[in-house]
């Protein structure tokens, strides 16, 4: 395993896009985090002025509800394109320089070479859930008086359901990288998907013109951001009607696991079957 990353390393070291992107990724995620609260509060006293009983304005960085808010938000379409355009370039890469034939001729097997790609994904995965927890941590304690032990550790569990998230749309995104082959065209179908597709999808399955479903939050893409619906933001509940999550569920982490889980083996089936 350690000589599998090892590799992987001097590949990634010679990629500047690989540090720009991940720079930027890191950059808007800080800069999107620490803006929240204030960008919420600013929508609400925009629709204050039209409402007869003006909306309270929402706290996001108290703990506990620090966790699950942060997770939120994090999580967000706009957020996590960025890691996994960087994993899209990391495989397409492989076979635009040829590099995957050449690994491959000096003795690493399909399985290795897929398996040095899972290691990095588990790699960034659990390095941002560590940053993110660390930084979610410094903000909590800093928003929050009269702190407990049992305040912090409270839904903290959001953490384990963010790094699941990370982990699933950077197989994704390996799904496409390893099937298209190509960085441009990789990156644009599975923006177009992201963003377009199956929030198209989603919308028509739930439209009455089709037969009583409940497909849509099983779409892959949709099974991922349900892991975290919603901040607990409780104007979401008083006036939306909206139930908060408590924690994230067994069963919302294993089906995009499970979606991970098929990918991975359809891109091994192709890597045997499929010249280099």
């Amino acid at each position: 395993m350690i000589k599998l990353l090892k590799i992987e390393f001097k590949k990634i070291l010679t990629y500047k896009i690989f540090w720009i992107l991940t720079g930027l990724y890191f950059l808007f995620l800080t800069l999107g985090l620490l803006m929240a609260e204030f960008m919420i509060n600013n929508m609400v006293d925009n629709m204050n002025k039209r409402l007869p009983i003006p909306m309270p304005h929402v706290a996001l960085y108290f703990l506990p509800w620090i966790w699950q808010n942060i997770t939120f938000f994090a999580t967000l379409r706009y957020v996590l394109i960025f890691p996994a355009i960087v994993i899209i370039i990391l495989i397409t890469n492989e076979f635009t320089f040829k590099t995957i034939r050449q690994n491959v001729i000096n003795g690493m097997s399909k399985a290795e070479f897929l398996g040095s790609k899972l290691l990095i994904i588990m790699l960034v995965s659990v390095t941002v859930t560590i940053l993110l927890t660390i930084g979610t941590l410094i903000l909590g304690i800093a928003h929050t008086s009269d702190l407990t032990f049992s305040m912090v550790l409270e839904k903290s569990t959001f953490m384990i359901g963010f790094f699941i998230t990370m982990l699933t749309i950077q197989v994704y995104a390996l799904f496409f990288g390893f099937i298209l082959r190509n960085t441009g065209l990789s990156i644009a179908l599975f923006t177009l998907y992201l963003f377009i597709v199956e929030p198209i999808l989603y919308y028509f399955l739930k439209s009455p013109v089709v037969f009583p479903n409940n497909i849509s939050p099983y779409l892959p893409v949709n099974a991922v951001l349900r892991i975290t619906e919603y901040p607990s933001i409780q104007v979401l509940k008083n006036i939306m009607g909206i139930n908060l999550q408590e924690s994230v569920s067994f069963a919302a982490i294993c089906i995009p696991l499970g979606y991970s889980a098929i990918m991975v083996g359809i891109v091994y089936w192709v890597l045997v079957k499929r010249d280099l």
